[in-house]
């Protein structure tokens, strides 16, 4: 039989959780990648998820603490789409993916692990990134680190950002 190991994954199972809420907190952090933020916007920034269903699975979050997503305002609802919109661009450049997942869990019945603080999901695929191994393993590979996804999906976003900025 052969073993994968996932050793990051036991910190996600048996670590101990944060007081208070990790979306509220990693904006104040006194380094963005320390905190996996990629990009802030105006009312929302982008981080990058620290258990990643694959590589670049990242959130785009609303600064303002909010559990229900019809309270959002059409600012905090626009800037959202936005920054999505640059994210798939910026995969584009730099992951080349053959597909994207977009959603939101909405309370815990809806799978979400953080019900209290509304938060957008984006998930990169590749034709057969789910093959055995997640399905008869239940355990899921991702083959980059976090440093080096925030680095190269970080500086692909701040240029479609800047660009968008610039009007090109």
């Amino acid at each position: 039989m052969d073993h994968l190991w996932a050793p990051w994954r036991m910190q996600y199972v048996t670590g101990e959780k944060a007081e208070g809420c990790v979306f509220c907190a990693a904006p104040g952090m006194p380094e963005d990648a320390g905190a996996h933020v990629l990009y802030r916007g105006e009312h929302n920034y982008v981080i990058l998820n620290r258990f990643p269903y694959n590589s670049g699975h990242l959130m785009v979050v609303p600064y303002e603490h909010m559990r229900d997503f019809a309270a959002l305002s059409p600012a905090q609802l626009a800037e959202m789409m936005d920054l999505a919109q640059a994210v798939i661009e910026a995969y584009k450049v730099c992951l080349r993916p053959e597909g994207v997942n977009l959603g939101m869990n909405l309370g815990q019945a809806a799978g979400a692990g953080i019900d209290d603080h509304v938060h957008l999901h984006l998930v990169p695929r590749w034709c057969g990134d789910t093959n055995f191994t997640t399905t008869v393993g239940d355990t899921r590979v991702v083959p980059q680190s976090l440093e080096d996804c925030a680095a190269l999906v970080g500086s692909a976003l701040r240029e479609v950002m800047a660009r968008r900025r610039a009007g090109a």
